[in-house]
């Protein structure tokens, strides 16, 4: 099918360009700046040994110093052991078989740790992520395949285009007190879908919640496996942790993002730890490495009845090893099959431990930030699919231009909302922002549809202030710099602190019993962001609030909220170029993380180039909203 091959095209065209910056990375930096950019953990201890399956080595270690530093090393990828004596010749590769908080197990295709491994300092290197490639591809292939034999492939002719969704009539509703009447209406939607349903969850509207129930449902409804998954470990962690609330049998393949008792124990790990059998499982792996150290102590030169001795020590271990392995899969394939749900990343989806299993729903969350050829993991393996995200937020990260322009940053969720309306519902009523901030966002992106529940739709930081603010910055000559190939704007920035300390100058008098409210700092260019760190450790009134402030790029807050939230635009200049502030995606995103109070902070004269900021400027302007900088400079 022409659908397939066109993604096969794109996806080979992403893989190449990302490989490529890859490769720059490694070759044009030291091992501290990889450090710096998460790809690297410099230094690390081993903590201990233990042999695996197939004569290889799973090694766990730990970073000493740097703990702080966020890293990308994660459950699955491919990296190397590497010692700072000789790092071109000192390394060894293998598989992160685990990762939580600042250790990890690292499973190398060696049958015992390199004698460099004594030598100078250690590390573990990322290496580039073959292997999420080669999933994908394997999936569009196959996909590519069955729809070219199979003209009855209900799914893939659905999620293609080919055919409209079928819905059971006849199915009978279920009435959950819990959920509001939209989120019921998903509910039913999911349960009567033959192939798909689509859940549209605009911030705050209670996705994850109506997805909870609607999972509860099927399994009630038919009793049958449920795949769960989503594009990152975040999203599956959340989901993991409130279907196990329910009481649901939960399975979770993949290392968590999240620490928690909690959740380590819905791993397959913790289960197979827990499970009668593996105490036999230890004292024959103690067995096995005893005879595999017995044999390498016969390493050098040596006559016919030592070699026949360590062949027969060999041979004992590997029988041992054997053993081992088919109690361990017996446990595994025992634990997987009296889960009810089990939950994973997209590509998570092909681990061996689950890879051959087929269900008959399996619901994708986050699919607005899914890519489109990680979904047909997944999809493969079922007969009828739940989609749930919002396309109105951040899209995936696509790192070539090309792929993108040809259409790889289109996802599944985007394609299937236009294609098939009547398998959607749109969540309607939202549970987190005061109307106000709600207002400019619902009417752009949602058709004007969404409703602020009463709970919050009046809610404030205290009588009398107003929810929404857009402080005009024009004619005061805060002038952008470039930095790099960032952006910056030190004087905004500046600003932007010296309104926040009148402000909470003015809470402090509302909240003198504790409870004060939670302030994000968002701005959409990472140079300032520094910037905007930088001065903060510099504004000492802001620092008994340190522990309440939080500032990060619009990425690192999707999915989050906090009470207040200030946006630094940084864009101002005089030529009207405002870069990628035109993803208004993006700053849908930014602009709805607040709870009770929105202060957008920009130079009118620039951002309003793009009608979606001359628009806002408007709606602020229409609800009294507007002030200019030139207001507050006295203050």
């Amino acid at each position: 099918m022409d659908y397939f091959k066109k993604l096969l095209a794109l996806l080979k065209t992403e893989r190449e360009e990302d490989r490529k910056s890859y490769q720059k990375l490694i070759e044009t930096t030291s091992v501290i700046e990889r450090r710096t950019s998460g790809f690297t953990w410099y230094p690390i201890a081993i903590k201990g040994t233990e042999i695996t399956k197939g004569d290889y080595i799973n090694v766990e270690v730990e970073r000493t110093t740097h703990q702080d530093i966020n890293h990308q090393l994660r459950f699955g990828a491919s990296a190397i052991l590497f010692s700072n004596h000789d790092a071109k010749n000192d390394n060894v590769e293998g598989t992160i078989s685990f990762q939580s908080g600042n250790r990890l197990k690292i499973t190398l295709k060696t049958d015992e740790l390199p004698e460099w491994a004594s030598n100078g300092k250690l590390g573990i290197d990322l290496l580039f992520d073959d292997n999420s490639y080669n999933e994908m591809q394997n999936a569009l292939k196959l996909a590519d395949t069955i729809s070219e034999n199979a003209k009855e492939n209900h799914l893939i002719n659905v999620l293609t285009g080919k055919t409209n969704p079928t819905f059971n009539t006849e199915q009978e509703a279920v009435a959950i007190p819990k959920l509001n009447s939209v989120q019921q209406e998903a509910v039913n939607k999911i349960l009567a879908a033959n192939e798909l349903a689509i859940v549209h969850g605009p911030p705050g509207t209670g996705k994850t919640t109506t997805l909870v129930q609607a999972i509860k449902a099927l399994i009630q409804q038919d009793h049958k496996q449920i795949l769960v998954v989503a594009p990152s470990n975040t999203a599956v962690d959340l989901l993991s942790e409130k279907l196990a609330d329910e009481g649901l049998n939960v399975l979770r393949v993949g290392n968590p993002a999240r620490v928690s008792d909690k959740l380590m124990s819905l791993t397959l790990d913790s289960k197979m730890g827990e499970h009668s059998a593996m105490k036999e499982i230890k004292k024959l792996k103690k067995q096995a490495s005893d005879f595999k150290n017995m044999a390498h102590k016969y390493k050098r030169s040596f006559g016919k009845a030592e070699r026949d001795q360590r062949k027969a020590l060999f041979d004992e271990a590997h029988k041992i090893m054997k053993e081992v392995g088919n109690t361990e899969q017996y446990i595994m394939d025992d634990l997987v099959a009296k889960a009810q749900v089990i939950t994973a990343t997209l590509v998570g989806a092909g681990h061996y431990t689950v890879r051959h299993l087929k269900y008959h729903t399996i619901v994708i969350d986050e699919a607005g930030q899914a890519l489109e050829p990680a979904c047909w993991i997944p999809i493969l393996k079922a007969q009828k699919v739940v989609l749930a995200g919002d396309h109105c937020q951040l899209s995936p990260t696509i790192k070539s231009a090309q792929a993108a322009r040809g259409g790889l940053s289109t996802t599944l969720l985007e394609k299937c909302v236009a294609l098939h309306p009547q398998a959607v519902v749109l969540l309607e009523e939202q549970y987190r922002m005061n109307e106000l901030i709600m207002g400019y966002s619902s009417k752009v992106f949602y058709q004007g549809k969404l409703k602020a529940h009463g709970s919050v739709a009046k809610h404030l930081l205290f009588p009398d202030d107003i929810a929404l603010t857009f402080i005009d910055t024009a004619g005061c000559s805060f002038d952008e710099k470039q930095d790099g190939t960032s952006t910056t704007n030190p004087e905004e920035a500046a600003f932007l602190f010296r309104h926040l300390g009148l402000l909470t100058t003015e809470l402090d008098t509302h909240y003198k019993m504790g409870n004060f409210p939670s302030i994000a700092i968002i701005a959409p260019y990472k140079q300032q962001i520094y910037e905007l760190r930088e001065q903060l450790l510099h504004s000492p009134e802001l620092q008994k609030y340190g522990d309440k402030i939080s500032v990060n790029t619009i990425d690192s807050f999707q999915g989050q909220e906090r009470d207040i939230v200030y946006i630094s635009m940084t864009r101002s200049n005089a030529d009207g170029i405002i870069g990628f502030l035109s993803d208004i995606r993006r700053m849908n995103v930014a602009m709805t993380r607040a709870r009770k109070k929105l202060v957008v902070i920009g130079d009118s004269a620039t951002l309003s180039r793009l009608p979606f900021y001359a628009d806002f400027i408007a709606y602020t302007e229409g609800l009294e909203a507007y002030k200019s900088a030139w207001e507050f400079v006295n203050s």
